[in-house]
C-alpha cells in the first residue's frame, strides 16, 4: 500500500472537527521519575464516546457515496468502535447495526445503543461478532465499516499522532496500544511524517499477539486461541494494512499481561486521577514493569487511547 501523508491526517481531522475534542497531554511527573524519562500522557480517554475510535468513522461516512448510505451500515466490534461508529451514523443520519460480542461490557453496549444503532450480541469475542456481522452484511446488502482495516478509519485515527507531533515537537517515543492495529498505523505513519527520527513502539496483550507474531512470520497469522479478557486488545487476526504500516513504521513491539495492565489502570487512578481502560493502560503498564525502557531525558508520549473500562475486570483482577 502506499502511505498515508500529513495532508490525509490533517484533511481527516478537519472532516472531524466539529464532532470531536482534541484531547491534551498531560505530564506525568511519577512516570518520569520512575523511568527517567520525560513521559507525557495523550489523554484520548476524554475523548467524545470515550475513545479515540470516533475519529476513523467520521471520515469513513463523509467520504461514503449516497447510495451506501441509503444500504445502512454495520460493523463488527468490541464496544469502542460501535459507539464510534454509531456516533457518526448519527451525525450523517445513516441507519446502522453494531454485532458485539456476548461479553461486550454492558457500559459499551447501552451507550451504543444510546447513539441510535441496533446491536446483536453474538460470540465470545470480536473475531466472532466480525463472522456474523459479514453474514447479516451479505443477507442484507448493507454497507461495512471495519474497525482497523479501512485506510480511511486509519487516516482519521491518525489524528491522534497528528496532534502529539504538532503538541510535542520534541518527541523521540511514541507508545501505542495494538489490537488489530487501526490506531498504531494512523499514529506511526503521522509520527513518522513529521519526526523521521522518533520511534513508535507497540504495546499488546501476551494473550493475544496477533499482531507480533505475523510480524515475527512476516505473514498475518490466526491465533488459535487468546486468553486476554482485555476486550481492546484481542484480535485472532490482525489486518492486511496494518501489518503492512506495522512492519515499515513500527519500531519494536512489547507484551504485556493482564494483572500488570490492570494494575496500570488502578496506579492511573491512585496517581494520576485518570480512569483509563484496558487497552490504554497498557502503554502505562509497559514502562512500569520495564518491559519498555526510555533512555534517560527523552520524551515519551503514552496513547491513553480510551476510559471505557470494565470495572468487573479490575475487581477480579485486583481484589480477589
Amino acid at each position: 500500500m502506499t502511505p498515508l501523508t500529513t495532508a490525509d491526517f490533517q484533511a481527516a481531522r478537519a472532516i472531524a472537527h466539529p464532532y470531536i475534542h482534541r484531547t491534551p497531554i498531560l505530564p506525568s511527573g511519577t512516570l518520569s521519575e520512575l523511568t527517567g524519562a520525560n513521559i507525557l500522557l495523550k489523554a484520548e480517554l476524554f475523548q467524545r464516546t470515550g475513545s479515540y475510535k470516533i475519529r476513523g468513522p467520521l471520515n469513513v461516512l463523509s467520504k461514503m457515496s449516497a447510495e451506501n448510505k441509503a444500504r445502512g451500515i454495520i460493523c463488527a466490534s468490541a464496544g469502542n468502535h460501535a459507539q464510534g461508529v454509531a456516533y457518526a451514523a448519527r451525525v450523517h443520519k445513516v441507519p446502522v447495526t453494531v454485532v458485539m460480542s456476548v461479553n461486550a461490557p454492558a457500559a459499551k453496549v447501552n451507550a451504543t445503543r444510546g447513539y441510535g444503532a441496533t446491536v446483536i450480541q453474538c460470540g465470545d469475542i470480536w473475531d466472532d461478532a466480525y463472522a456474523h456481522s459479514r453474514e447479516i452484511q451479505a443477507e442484507r446488502g448493507l454497507t461495512y465499516i471495519h474497525p482497523f482495516d479501512d485506510l480511511q478509519l486509519i487516516a482519521g485515527q491518525g489524528g491522534v499522532g497528528l496532534e502529539i507531533s504538532e503538541d510535542v515537537p520534541n518527541v523521540d517515543y511514541v507508545i501505542v496500544p495494538i489490537g488489530g492495529g487501526g490506531l498504531i498505523s494512523g499514529v506511526a505513519m503521522a509520527i513518522k511524517a513529521a519526526h523521521p527520527n522518533a520511534k513508535v513502539i507497540g504495546v499488546e496483550s501476551i494473550g493475544a499477539p496477533a499482531m507480533s507474531r505475523s510480524v515475527a512470520e512476516g505473514k498475518r497469522v490466526v491465533l488459535e486461541s487468546v486468553t486476554s479478557i482485555i476486550d481492546g486488545l484481542v484480535v485472532r487476526q490482525v489486518g492486511e494494512n496494518t501489518l503492512w504500516v506495522v512492519q515499515n513504521f513500527v519500531d519494536d513491539i512489547v507484551l504485556v499481561d493482564d494483572t500488570d495492565v490492570f494494575d496500570s489502570v488502578v496506579w492511573l487512578m491512585e496517581r494520576s486521577k485518570l480512569v483509563a481502560e484496558g487497552a490504554a493502560a497498557a502503554t502505562v503498564a509497559a514502562l512500569r514493569t520495564g518491559k519498555l525502557t526510555i533512555p534517560s531525558g527523552k520524551t515519551a508520549v503514552c496513547v491513553l487511547s480510551g476510559g471505557n473500562l470494565k470495572l468487573e475486570h479490575v475487581r477480579q483482577l485486583r481484589w480477589n
